[in-house]
């Protein structure tokens, strides 16, 4: 018993088959967004946490366009999507009134 996880069958019918290539693809995209959407809040969050007030805006203008287009392609509930962006902004406007 070397893996925990069972051997998936090979479906008969060529539809089967078909969904199975597709969903390969269509997996890979996701995570290739799911990926990208988590990069674009660490760069906003670490240039808060440095208190680089200009880059931390402007990591800020280039995550609100990934997290939205992540959250329309239905990778991300909408509503995680806003809270993370509330969240952020937040964070990238006290920093910018404390300095």
């Amino acid at each position: 018993m070397a893996s925990g996880k069972p051997k998936k069958k090979n479906p008969r019918l060529a539809s089967g088959r078909k969904r199975v290539r597709q969903d390969v693809k269509i997996n890979a995209a996701n995570t290739s967004l799911r990926s990208k959407y988590r990069t674009a809040v660490k760069n906003v969050e670490k240039a808060v946490l440095a208190g680089d007030k200009t880059k931390a805006a402007e990591a800020f203008g280039k995550m609100q366009a990934v997290v939205d287009t992540v959250a329309d392609k239905g990778i991300f509930h909408k509503n995680k999507a806003a809270r993370d962006k509330s969240r952020l902004a937040t964070k990238v406007k006290t920093l910018a009134l404390a300095a």
